[in-house]
């Protein structure tokens, strides 16, 4: 199965380069629908540009402080430098939304 979502340029290029390894999403309905060998394309929201990754692992949280937990910053796309903290992804999703639906863990290889 084959499915698109959109990324802001920063978490594009770093998953572009390799340094990101796991994309952090809402475990909502269309996450759900997403298998270990999967082929996701990202499709930067700044530039149009498409790129494609397989998916070799799920992992699923009840927020994302648990995810936080139990993934390095370093491949949840921070540098070693940052300060990693769940309240980042607050401007993504709402709180409700979190609570509803659990967060999920896509980890990625490119293809």
């Amino acid at each position: 199965m084959s499915i698109t979502m959109r990324l802001h340029d920063e978490p594009f290029k770093l998953i572009k380069s390799g340094k990101k390894t796991i994309e952090m999403r809402l475990y909502d309905e269309k996450r759900r629908t997403i298998n270990v060998g999967d082929t996701v394309k990202f499709i930067n929201r700044l530039t149009n540009e498409e790129l494609e990754v397989e998916i070799t692992d799920i992992c699923v949280y009840n927020n994302f402080e648990e995810l936080y937990k139990h993934h390095g910053k370093r491949s949840l796309g921070y540098s070693n430098n940052d300060i990693a903290s769940p309240a980042d992804m607050n401007i993504y999703y709402p709180v409700e939304e979190i609570r509803k639906y659990g967060v999920v863990a896509l980890e990625l290889k490119l293809k």
